[in-house]
């Protein structure tokens, strides 16, 4: 009797232990926002979160006692500015998802957003280098071009800086991309796996549909590139001036986070697109770049080159160069001036 009472204070002690190594909390700063409630609701119903932990400025309370009543098995807990709510939002996060910040309004660019936003993205950034130094970022808040920089500046302000726990979720371009070619060519947009990197801003987006499997004429080239550059434009002018795109931000931040959180606990071969720290241009004085990035354990593992380029391709890689440098310093100048 003896022997199986203590087998089975060793097996609660195991089970114990397994839980607490694989609980994982996921920070959502800005949550009650446009992007930041849905994404909030996804990702209650993904089954790797065990604490969804939210912060806004406002009402971040009420949206985390909303979403605790859904019959899933993960914690929710809200908090706002008062009594260090930022600091207890982010402490023992694993990913800390980014997406707080003022919506694009009609005649807006992601650059017009950039003296509230790089404000708010620093400040968030100050306390997860604080707070949560070993957590993982994934920064939505635009410009990411220029955000991202930003997050990268505090953290090595801190001397906390891990190149590959920060990320730019650019996983929008893709799902856009992958949704307009279907809509061209009827098939499958799950089936349609189109590659795009650069950056997070119009021209700086390259949507490498020569590599797709598919032909287009250059009319339709164009246009595709186009729509898939400033798809973000469309949904801003449909919504009138009331909003940007969040449903769909939500659904492909989600997707990223997903894929993030698989890596982490060890699944091997996930692969995302994301703007990061890259080598891919860094002699052309372009740090940060988007392509194709295994993740691992550590957040970023093996960064994909570009592979072959059409000619109009490379043409759409000039152009989005002199912009990313542009937009990279930016961010670097924000924190240091």
């Amino acid at each position: 009797m003896l022997a199986l009472r203590r087998l089975n204070i060793e097996t609660t002690k195991r089970a114990f232990s397994s839980s607490a190594v694989n609980a994982t909390k996921v920070a959502v700063l800005g949550a009650a926002g446009g992007i930041g409630q849905p994404l909030s609701l996804l990702l209650k119903l993904n089954e790797l979160v065990s604490h969804l932990s939210l912060y806004d400025i406002v009402n971040a309370p009420g949206v985390a006692a909303d979403l605790s009543h859904i019959n899933t098995h993960s914690k929710v807990t809200g908090y706002s500015p008062d009594n260090d709510g930022l600091k207890h939002a982010v402490t023992d996060a694993t990913i800390i998802v980014i997406p707080a910040g003022v919506p694009r309004k009609p005649g807006m660019t992601r650059d017009d957003l950039f003296n509230t936003n790089a404000g708010i993205v620093k400040d968030l950034a100050t306390a997860a280098a604080k707070y949560a130094p070993d957590a993982h970022l994934a920064v939505i808040s635009n410009p990411v071009n220029s955000t991202v920089p930003i997050v990268s500046e505090i953290f090595k302000k801190h001397n906390v800086y891990n190149p590959k726990r920060i990320f730019g979720v650019t996983t929008l371009d893709i799902v856009r991309a992958s949704r307009f070619v279907s809509e061209l060519k009827d098939t499958d947009p799950k089936n349609e796996n189109i590659v795009v990197v650069g950056g997070h801003s119009g021209v700086t987006i390259i949507p490498l549909i020569s590599q797709s499997g598919s032909n287009f004429t250059d009319d339709e080239l164009k246009a595709l590139t186009h729509r898939i550059q400033f798809g973000g434009d469309e949904v801003v002018k449909a919504k009138a001036g009331t909003g940007s795109a969040t449903l769909s931000m939500a659904f492909a931040a989600s997707r990223f986070t997903n894929s993030l959180l698989r890596a982490l606990k060890g699944e091997t071969g996930v692969t995302e697109p994301a703007y990061v720290k890259s080598p891919l241009f860094e002699s052309e004085g372009v740090e940060y770049f988007a392509s194709k990035i295994e993740l691992n354990r550590e957040g970023v593992g093996k960064i994909h080159d570009l592979g072959s380029l059409s000619q109009y391709e490379k043409l759409l890689l000039e152009a989005a160069l002199p912009e990313l440098k542009k937009n990279i310093q930016k961010g670097i100048d924000f924190v240091h001036k």
